[in-house]
């Protein structure tokens, strides 16, 4: 058993009998498989994840429900271990959370409170949040004595409004009144896409604060190739190829570009009638990803939390970089320069996102949080993705979460909707960001990484 102290020691054993009966059991013994005690914060994160999914959340807003849930959970969860570190102090911003009440508490209700209650403050379906999260409380309240029960519904809140509090100050609510992000007809220059011409997302999400890096700008690499319509130009190559790998896909590279899509802004068109298709978002993904790896690793649940919130703030960091550069650079998609240069009737396999193209999103957020996830679980860890499948999709193999991080960015060139330069530019700055995020944020006081590659095959 790591490190508690005498009073938490002694209240975990006699709450032992019961939590181990309603499998939150409290033994540290490794096992291979998932471990019983972390399920109900795997389940947490899938339940927060179809709520982002119902409200239609953009990719940037919800990595910004999974950065501060995400940590609310972990800051709970350390306080039963010493080996584990705040992040305060190491994620800009954020003070040290208030300590556990005297008396003895669950800390995995707790945990998972805290999680739930910062969802449902940052989501607007409240009514559908709040029935999954009194539904979570209530696999502890009949394992539980009312009044420990009641203790650690209160220090869930707790830390919950310590976070939330952070969160206010990280200018969401400023970048709301911001102005909107106006077209200019220039060549070259973004412009609204069909078959909804929607509005450019978030174009003031640069603003916002970031979590462990000192910029939206720090890792700024070359702009994109300049607009050029001479068919020898850098930048038409770049079309021809967008062009021409859509025309001879074959049908694993149509599987992959489905199986990364992660738009949430679908929308089908019948006749007169437009409606959505909804999706997960590019971060619900790799938090999907995580729950996996965490399952087969057989991490706990302290362990599983710290998994989370690592790699949600690197998530979130990714789409404030990101952000800015498609807001700086505003590059128009394929899609717009093929249909006004090559062929008029030409359609990507997949609905161009609403807002710029260079970097590729996708390539900075999956190749960022492939960095992190092989800083805490080692390189070659072998894993079935099966995050697609409540959207139609079967699962896909990874040998390493690098392999599935690569799949993911060339996706979008298969996609048509990314050109390579923008693909492999955004690969390296989610690399420089997962890289700087793996030395500046330490959760471990013995300088260990989460228990690595336990169980990190595929059975």
């Amino acid at each position: 058993m790591r490190h508690m102290s005498r009073r938490r020691w002694i209240a975990a054993l006699a709450l032992g009998g019961a939590l181990a009966a309603a499998g939150w059991g409290l033994s540290r013994a490794i096992q291979r498989g998932p471990r019983p005690e972390a399920q109900a914060l795997h389940d947490a994160v899938q339940q927060l994840t179809s709520v982002i999914v119902y409200d239609i959340f953009s990719p940037p807003q919800a990595s910004r429900v999974y950065a501060y849930a995400s940590v609310a959970a972990y800051e709970t969860l350390r306080q039963g271990d010493s080996t584990f570190l705040t992040l305060a102090g190491q994620v800009n911003g954020l003070a040290p959370v208030p300590p556990p009440p005297a008396d003895s508490v669950s800390l995995p209700l707790a945990g998972v409170h805290a999680f739930m209650t910062v969802g449902w403050t940052l989501t607007f379906s409240r009514e559908r949040m709040d029935s999954l999260r009194t539904a979570m409380d209530e696999r502890f309240r009949r394992d539980l004595p009312a009044p420990v029960y009641q203790r650690s519904i209160a220090y869930g809140e707790l830390v919950a409004k310590h976070v939330l509090g952070w969160a206010s100050a990280d200018g969401f609510t400023r970048s709301r009144g911001m102005p909107k992000y106006t077209v200019v007809n220039e060549p070259g220059l973004w412009v609204p896409t069909p078959p909804a011409y929607m509005d450019a997302v978030e174009p003031n999400w640069p603003t916002l604060r970031t979590f462990a890096i000192d910029s939206a700008g720090q890792f700024r690499g070359p702009p994109p190739h300049p607009f050029d319509t001479a068919r020898t130009s850098p930048f038409m190559r770049e079309v021809v190829e967008v062009y021409e790998t859509r025309r001879g896909l074959t049908e694993e590279q149509r599987a992959i570009a489905a199986f990364w899509d992660c738009n949430p802004y679908v929308m089908n068109v019948q006749g007169h009638t437009m409606f959505a298709t909804k999706k997960i978002s590019p971060g619900g993904h790799w938090m999907g990803i995580v729950g996996i790896a965490a399952r087969q690793a057989s991490l706990d649940l302290t362990e599983s939390a710290e998994v989370y919130a690592r790699t949600a703030i690197v998530l979130a960091d990714g789409f404030i970089v990101a952000w800015e550069e498609k807001f700086r650079s505003r590059l128009v998609r394929p899609e717009t320069v093929i249909n006004a240069y090559l062929d008029e009737g030409w359609t990507p396999l997949l609905q161009t996102p609403p807002f710029p193209e260079y970097p590729s999103g996708h390539s900075v957020i999956s190749t960022a949080a492939a960095t992190v996830l092989t800083q805490l679980l080692g390189a070659g860890f072998a894993f079935e993705d099966s995050t697609e499948l409540a959207f139609g999709f079967p699962p896909r193999r990874f040998e390493s979460f690098e392999q599935a991080a690569a799949e993911a960015a060339i996706s979008r060139l298969y996609g048509g909707i990314h050109f390579r330069r923008a693909i492999e530019e955004g690969a390296r700055q989610g690399r420089a960001l997962g890289t700087q995020h793996a030395r500046r944020i330490t959760t471990r006081a013995r300088g260990g990484a989460a228990r690595p590659a336990i169980a990190s095959s595929v059975e």
